[in-house]
C-alpha cells in the first residue's frame, strides 16, 4: 500500500506521519507532502525508526510526485483554528486548499481512497466531490471526511465518567463534524447507562472538545496530535479494508442515501473498493432524536456552502 499524506509538516501530519511510519503493514510506502521545504526533512526524521515502513519527503508547489500511485490520500493542509475562531472562520483558506488538492488528485491517483481532515470537514468533503465530479472521476465509496476524533473523544470520556477501560468503550457518533451537528449516540453505548443530565453534560463536552483544547493551547494551536492519532485509526481501517480484511467497519462522513443531508457522519463497512455498504445507525433516543432534528438545517447549509464554492 502506498499512502500519502499531505499536509505533513503541520502538527496534525507530523503525529499522523510518525503514527503511520509505526504501524502500517510491512513493505508499506509513506509518501509526505507540504508545501512547506521542511517536508523532506521530516521524512528523514522518521526514516530513522526502525520500521519496514519506506518513507519519503516532497515539498514545494507541485504535490504530483507524493500523490503518484496512492492507494489512499489523507488530507491534513490548511491553517489551524485559534483561540475566537470556529471551524467556519477557517473556511476560506482551507476551502482553497482542498479545492486545489481535489484537482491535483483527480489527474494523478483518480482511484485512490481519500481522508479529509482539513476542517470544516462539513464543507471541504463536498467541495472535494464537486471538484472529482466536474473532472469525471468521483467515486462516493472512495470520498471520506475523517470524523473519527469525534469518536476516540466519546470514548475517552465516557470511560472518565464510567470508570472503564477506553480501549473496551465504543461509542457511536452521527451526523457532521462541528458543534452542534456533532451526535453520539449515548443510548447505544453497551454496559454502561447515563442520567439525563449525564447525557447533556456529555453530549455538550464531546461537540466543545475542540475549543476545550485550543483554550488550552492558549493560541498555541488546535487538536492535531488526538487529530493524528484519529486519523491514524481511520487510515490503518481502510488499509486493512483495502488489502482484503472483510471485518472492517468505522464512523465516517460520507455520501449516503441522502435520509437527512447528502453527506452525514455514520457506520460505514469498508472493502477492497472503500466503502462496501452505508449501514443504519440503530435505535435513537427521545434526545437524541431531539439533537438530530436540531443540527439537520446547519449540516445541510454546511454542504450547501461547499457546492457552492466549488461551483465558482
Amino acid at each position: 500500500m502506498k499512502v500519502a499524506v499531505i499536509g505533513a509538516a503541520g502538527g496534525i501530519g507530523q503525529a499522523l506521519a510518525l503514527l503511520l511510519k509505526n504501524r502500517l503493514p510491512a513493505g508499506s510506502d509513506l509518501a509526505l507532502y507540504d508545501i512547506a521545504p521542511v517536508t523532506p526533512g521530516v521524512a528523514a526524521d522518521l526514516s530513522h525508526i526502525p520500521t519496514p515502513v519506506r518513507i519519503k519527503g516532497y515539498a514545494g508547489e507541485d504535490p504530483t510526485p507524493a500523490l503518484e500511485g496512492a492507494d489512499v490520500v489523507l488530507i491534513s493542509a490548511g491553517v489551524a483554528r485559534k483561540p475566537g475562531m470556529d471551524r467556519s472562520d477557517l473556511f476560506n483558506v482551507n476551502a482553497g486548499i482542498v479545492k486545489s488538492l481535489a484537482e491535483k488528485i483527480a489527474v494523478v491517483c483518480p482511484t485512490a481512497c481519500i481522508g479529509i481532515i482539513t476542517n470544516p470537514v462539513n464543507t471541504t468533503v463536498p467541495i472535494a466531490a464537486e471538484v472529482l465530479k466536474k473532472a469525471g472521476v468521483y467515486d462516493k465509496r472512495k470520498l471520506f471526511g475523517i470524523t473519527t476524533l469525534d469518536v476516540i473523544r466519546s470514548e475517552t470520556f465516557v470511560a472518565e465518567l464510567k470508570d472503564k477501560d477506553p480501549g473496551e468503550v465504543r461509542v457511536p457518533v452521527i451526523g457532521g463534524h462541528s458543534g452542534v451537528t456533532i451526535l453520539p449516540l449515548l443510548s447505544q453505548v453497551d454496559g454502561v447507562t447515563f442520567s439525563d443530565e449525564e447525557v447533556a453534560a456529555l453530549t455538550t463536552r464531546i461537540q466543545n472538545a475542540g475549543t476545550e483544547v485550543v483554550e488550552a493551547k492558549a493560541g498555541g494551536g488546535s487538536a492535531t496530535l488526538s487529530m493524528g492519532q484519529a486519523a491514524c485509526r481511520f487510515g490503518l481501517a481502510l488499509v486493512k479494508a483495502l488489502q482484503g480484511d472483510e471485518s472492517v467497519i468505522e464512523y465516517a462522513y460520507v455520501e449516503g442515501a441522502g435520509e437527512h443531508a447528502p453527506f452525514f457522519a455514520q457506520p460505514v463497512k469498508l472493502g477492497k473498493e472503500g466503502i462496501e455498504a452505508v449501514l443504519p445507525y440503530g435505535e435513537l433516543s427521545e434526545y437524541e432524536k431531539a439533537a438530530l432534528d436540531g443540527m439537520l438545517e446547519t449540516l445541510n447549509k454546511d454542504i450547501d456552502i461547499g457546492v457552492e464554492f466549488a461551483a465558482k
